[in-house]
């Protein structure tokens, strides 16, 4: 052994072994008849990265919290599997290859749907394992073997089938209400998909003039006074809203305002939703673009002026001073035009946090829109009384409260994007006579393969819906689909379903946890998992969220080239104590490439000691009452120590305290067994001392594959092991003798 540990002449090396061997795979390995945990499984699945990403710093803390209970569950004789894949990512992909044509000054458009899909497909295949491979070099032992991704064909097929599937429970339909637009992508985005930025903006406080005037005693009312963001939109107002307990308004509910600009009469409406603190205690009702809105509007059947279009210009209905303009030109006009009428009472600077499109960051616009919807009402009861049930438990368990408020307050999912990649809504609409028609209007079937002959008009050659699915809702089937589903005898699916554990980060618990566990429970009847590890957000240093764009970001794979994976990993998981967030520090990635080398120099250390020794690890039961004569007051106490360390590490893997057991183990290694009893060992030369060194850092060795797995299979191999026993990898996990 050299003197120093080389990261990069292992960790190659290792990985393609662990790959030959076959063992990430669970068909490979033998059951040993002796073992209780042969006959049982252990799944993971990977929660799936975009094709577009790279692997960062979450990925990273989340791919070795699995790796480590993938690796401890294998050790211990489980048949393991950690299934792993990668998303289509709907938007992401879409705009990653759309900027790629520009550079061509070519569009989508230009290409075609067809072309352009077919663009994509070879993007993909040129860079959408990336990630993938940087996981390999993380050390990450999924089974290869079975990797999936969300648009194969089988995966497609299960898409379809779900969508079918709700349309015919007749939870999913098709209806006009106002979404989250984007602009810039030209599609529909979820709540749940948009960002928020702080924005210096205005707060104009505009003066509605009243159809009647009211007398309240001495005081004579003109007009009533509104506040808003968005002047623009006051072109589409239907109706002033207050709220019915405000007594500045009261007299004034039933009575009618002027529109300003368009002089259109629009009623004084009662709604208990109103803030009466914000502003003037009086909104504005514009139902085709605000959701709140647009609910008011429904409620009291206000009519819809929708005067914004789909590219966030002004529509014919704003009127022919207006139309045409975007909505920062018609808002700089309809100010000049207020300010001429007096209508506008003052002007307040306000600190306005602005939706934004969390892909390319345009500004959201509220827009009325025909879309697809999935009814959420059963779906989220069920996923509720799984968690309150205590079928589904979030470590930590804070993360509950969280899930359970969004789907107390949950609305129908819009499920429909406006896109080109992803998968295409399996809905054929009609055609015959109905050329003038937009293809919404039409009348429509919903089908898995595309009708020989149009069962409405008998006629027509079909035409499939151009929208595609939310990407959510496919991955919402990810840890059945990814097995088998809807094959309901897949082996797969027999034998791995449900999954054990999901490990994820906070900010896609409703994106895809919640959806994950309706969708696995209305399809199979099942959870989809048991735990869900909710591991903390990494942070710089000085607390801020990290990004690349804004160079506050740090590549893993830095980190990896220059102190190794298991460094890496080390660093990451020794700074993992409970918080909900990591104050990321490079000093713990430091300090996990000198343990390395420290377990190193040990092992080197006993090697030299047991040169031309018979020693063997095999079968010594230190507690024998032979042995308890033979050992020392130090050898005894070294070995009570390792047996309290396996007890902790074992305690606190399964209650998913990863950093706390990487704090005991190392402790254990550096203070007791290095500092203490190595150091013992030089004065005590004899047969019983070098067993128990040798049966220490066996152990050692073993606690530690989890966390650092390369090293401590390189060392594995230094002591001999791997001739007389296989790899470290199946290898006995440690239990107290």
């Amino acid at each position: 052994m050299d003197k120093t540990y080389d990261s990069k002449l292992v960790e190659d090396k290792i990985y393609k072994t662990w790959e030959e061997s076959g063992f990430f795979s669970p068909d490979t390995r033998k059951p040993k008849t002796d073992n209780i945990n042969s006959k049982k499984t252990f799944s993971i699945v990977l929660p799936p990265p975009n094709i577009t990403g790279n692997l960062h710093m979450g990925h990273a803390l989340n791919a070795t919290i699995q790796d480590i209970l993938i690796r401890k569950k294998r050790m211990q004789g489980y048949k393991t599997l950690w299934l792993p894949g990668t998303d289509h990512a709907g938007i992401a992909t879409q705009n990653v290859v759309e900027k790629k044509l520009k550079k061509e000054n070519k569009s989508r458009h230009d290409l075609g749907r067809e072309n352009f899909i077919k663009l994509v497909w070879e993007w993909k295949k040129e860079y959408g394992n990336n990630i993938l491979k940087q996981l390999k070099k993380l050390g990450a032992s999924c089974d290869w073997s079975r990797e999936r991704f969300t648009m194969d064909k089988n995966y497609a097929n299960a898409v379809e089938k779900a969508f079918i599937y709700y349309y015919r429970k007749k939870w999913i339909y098709k209806g006009e209400r106002v979404i989250n637009w984007c602009k810039r992508c030209q599609t529909s985005l979820s709540d749940l998909e948009l960002e928020y930025e702080e924005e210096k903006s205005k707060l104009w406080h505009i003066r509605y003039p009243l159809k009647l005037k009211i007398k309240n005693g001495k005081l004579k009312i003109d007009y009533i006074v509104v506040a808003t963001t968005r002047p623009e939109t006051i072109l589409g107002d239907s109706a002033i809203a207050v709220n019915p307990k405000d007594a500045r308004y009261k007299n004034l509910i039933g009575t009618y305002v002027i529109l300003p600009i368009l002089n259109r009469a629009i009623p004084i409406i009662s709604e208990c939703a109103v803030d009466m603190k914000f502003g003037t205690g009086a909104i504005k009702v514009t139902p085709a673009h605000d959701i709140l809105d647009s609910l008011i509007g429904e409620k009291n059947k206000l009519p819809i002026y929708r005067v914004i279009n789909q590219y966030g210009k002004m529509t014919k209905i704003a009127g022919k001073k207006y139309e045409g303009l975007s909505t920062k030109d018609a808002r700089e006009k309809i100010v000049i035009e207020l300010e001429k009428q007096n209508l506008i009472e003052k002007i307040e600077d306000l600190n306005n946090r602005v939706s934004k499109c969390y892909r390319c960051s345009s500004t959201i616009e509220p827009l009325s829109s025909n879309q697809w919807f999935l009814k959420m009402d059963k779906l989220a009861k069920q996923a509720k009384n799984a968690v309150q049930k205590g079928e589904i438990s979030f470590y930590p368990k804070n993360w509950e409260k969280v899930y359970i408020d969004w789907l107390n307050n949950i609305r129908d999912w819009c499920i429909s994007r406006q896109l080109w990649w992803g998968h295409r809504l399996p809905v054929y609409f009609c055609q015959n006579k109905l050329e003038k028609l937009k293809i919404e209007d039409c009348k429509f079937i919903v089908s898995e393969k595309k009708p020989k002959k149009c069962p409405v008009c008998k006629k027509c050659k079909m035409k499939q819906s151009e929208d595609v699915l939310d990407t959510w809702f496919s991955s919402a089937l990810w840890p059945m689909a990814t097995l088998g589903w809807p094959n309901k005898n897949a082996s797969d699916l027999k034998k791995f379903y449900p999954t054990q554990v999901l490990a994820t980060s906070r900010d896609i618990i409703n994106l895809w946890v919640t959806r994950m566990i309706f969708s696995g429970i209305e399809f199979t009847g099942k959870k989809p998992f048991t735990d869900v590890i909710i591991h903390p957000t990494i942070l710089t240093r000085d607390g801020k969220r990290m990004s690349k764009s804004l160079g506050t970001g740090i590549d893993p794979e830095i980190l990896i080239e220059k102190y190794g994976a298991d460094a890496t990993r080390f660093g990451i998981i020794y700074q993992m104590m409970g918080g909900q967030n990591i104050h990321f520090s490079e000093n713990s990635i430091i300090a996990g490439k000198k343990f390395a080398n420290k377990l190193w120099n040990i092992t080197r250390f006993i090697n030299i000691n047991l040169e031309n020794s018979k020693i063997q690890i095999t079968n010594y039961k230190f507690k024998s009452a032979s042995w308890q004569t033979k050992l020392s007051k130090k050898d005894k106490e070294i070995l009570k120590k390792l047996y309290k360390t396996i007890k902790s590490i074992n305690q606190d893997i399964d209650k998913y305290k990863f950093g706390q057991a990487l704090h005991s183990i190392y402790a254990f290694v550096w203070r007791d067994f290095a500092d203490k009893y190595i150091e013992y060992s030089k004065t005590k030369n004899t047969d019983e001392v070098k067993q128990v060194l040798f049966f220490i850092v066996a152990n050692i060795i073993k606690l530690l594959h989890p966390f650092m797995p390369f090293i401590t299979e390189e060392l594995w191999d230094k002591l001999g092991f791997k001739g007389r026993e296989g790899l470290l990898m199946i290898s006995e996990w440690p239990r107290k003798l």
